[in-house]
Parts: structure tokens; C-alpha cells; sequence
């Protein structure tokens, strides 16, 4: 099921990046976007983990730096039956975190600064257990092929866009159209963002619940996300919208008009929802 959802994430991120070179040079953009999207497949596979924490600015973080959070991933990772994976702080005043990595043996979980500061130990217990929840559910892997892909069309898009600002792209002899071309340009990064919501939103699920039962109680998760979400609103996070899923909460969530294409579930449901479980 997990190795279906990677390439139908992969599948349909390439189709857009093929019908945009089939809009703007006809057969032969259509080919060159092809290959395009079959380097990129097989560079996020292999990468995608670098990628995601060169995007977000995370830096490694030494056990002696943190060896409170080196203790507590140590014993839930035990619980979890996992290797211990590599643990990152990411600069952010903005108290959030993330994994990613394409299986366990590959795995990392960042931190930010704020996280560290605001959360209380048995908090932020139940955030790492989340994170190591993704990494169990082998939801790291589907989750950071979907920002890198997404980001990398982003890109392209903008970059279509600018050229038929200034000009260029406008080549209808091989049998492109350059209309539909800019407006697929347009229309390509939604989609792309669509596609990540449906992913993150099921999985945000599945892992509160997964991350309760290895943290062995659902209170610390819980506070932690109400907690979450109220810095959210007033701490901003500079980072690529492309990743914004890949956090436990959305970063982006003190935007008002972003938060209408919001990659998470509410928090109010996900509370309710832990507080249900029988542990």
C-alpha cells in the first residue's frame, strides 16, 4: 500500500510536468519534460530526506547539544521497535517539527528552536512519538517526495510564467499552445498542493494515534498540539509552502487565506480524537 502511494504521488506530479512541455513545445516539450520528471523521480527517491531539511534550513543536532531529546527518542524508538534516527534543529522561534527520510533505516526528525523552548518534556515526548509514528507508517517517504516534487514544479511554473511575461515560450510550430501553457502554469501548483493535502490529512490521523499508543498516553500530544497551534498564529515560520505538510502543524496556519488550503486536519479534531483512545 505505502509502495502504491509513492508512485501514484510520483505519477500524477509528472503528468503535470509533462502536459506543461506537451502545452508549450508539443511532442517534443512533452518528451524533454518527460525525462525531466524521470530524473526528478529518481533523485527525490534517493534524496528527497537532504532535500527537505536543505529546504526547511535544519542543521544537525549534537547529542550533546540535547542529550534530553537523545534520551527521550532512545526510549521511544525501543518502544517503536525503530533505529534511532537523525535528529535535526531547524531555526525557527515557531515551536513545530517534522520527519523525513524514505524508510526507517534513512529517517530524521527535526526540531525547531521554539519547540525546544515552549513544550514541556513530556510535550514534547508526544510530538516525537508522532514523528516517529510517520516513520513507522512509512508516511516520511510519500510525505517528502510530495515537497520536493511539488517545490520543483512550483519552480518550473514560475519560471514558464516569467518567460511568457518576457517573451519567450511562445513556440506554436511544433504544435504547442502557449495559452494553455501559462494557464497550466498557473494551475499546476494547486493541483500539486491539492495532491498534498489528501496525503497529510489522513496521515496526521494515523499517526496521533500510532505516536499515543508508543508514547503510551495520549496527554502529552495532545497539549502539545493546542499549544502548537496558538504559536502558530502568532510565531511566523519563513519556509517553502512546499513543505509546510511535512510539519505537525501547519507553519503557515497564521495566514489567513493559506489556511484555506490547509495540508492538516484541525487540531480540534485531532485532539478529540486522542482523547477518545483507549490506551
Amino acid at each position: 500500500m505505502d509502495r502504491l502511494r509513492v508512485w501514484f504521488l510520483m505519477a500524477c506530479l509528472s503528468v503535470l510536468l509533462v502536459l506543461i512541455g506537451r502545452f508549450i513545445g508539443g511532442n517534443h516539450g512533452a518528451f524533454l519534460f518527460f525525462l525531466i520528471a524521470a530524473g526528478m523521480n529518481f533523485f527525490t527517491y534517493f534524496y528527497s530526506d537532504k532535500i527537505a531539511l536543505k529546504m526547511t534550513g535544519s542543521r544537525p543536532l549534537a547529542r550533546e547539544e540535547a542529550p534530553e531529546i537523545y534520551a527521550i527518542l532512545e526510549r521511544l524508538t525501543r518502544r517503536a521497535g525503530l533505529p534511532l534516527p537523525r535528529v535535526y534543529l531547524t531555526p525557527s522561534l515557531q515551536p513545530n517539527a517534522f520527519a523525513t527520510g524514505r524508510n526507517p533505516q534513512h529517517a530524521a526528525v527535526a526540531v525547531t528552536q521554539g519547540l525546544l523552548q515552549l513544550l514541556t518534556w513530556q510535550e514534547i515526548e508526544g510530538v516525537l512519538a508522532h514523528e516517529l509514528a510517520h516513520i513507522k507508517n512509512r508516511d516520511t517517504l510519500t510525505g517528502t517526495i510530495a515537497a520536493t516534487l511539488a517545490g520543483a514544479i512550483t519552480m518550473i511554473a514560475d519560471i514558464i510564467r516569467w518567460g511568457f511575461i518576457f517573451g519567450a515560450g511562445r513556440n506554436e510550430e511544433e504544435g504547442g499552445n502557449p495559452v494553455a501553457a501559462l494557464a497550466l502554469a498557473i494551475v499546476a501548483p494547486l493541483a500539486a498542493l491539492l495532491i498534498q493535502m489528501a496525503i497529510s490529512r489522513a496521515g496526521e490521523f494515523r499517526a496521533d494515534a500510532t505516536g499515543a499508543r508508543i508514547a503510551g498516553s495520549a496527554d502529552g500530544l495532545a497539549s502539545a498540539l493546542l499549544k502548537l497551534e496558538q504559536a502558530a498564529r502568532h510565531l511566523p515560520m519563513h519556509v517553502n509552502p512546499a513543505t509546510s505538510h511535512l510539519f505537525i502543524i501547519n507553519p503557515l496556519s497564521g495566514e489567513s487565506l493559506l489556511r484555506l488550503f490547509s495540508t492538516h486536519p484541525p487540531v480540534s479534531e485531532r485532539v478529540r480524537r486522542l482523547r477518545a483512545l483507549a490506551l
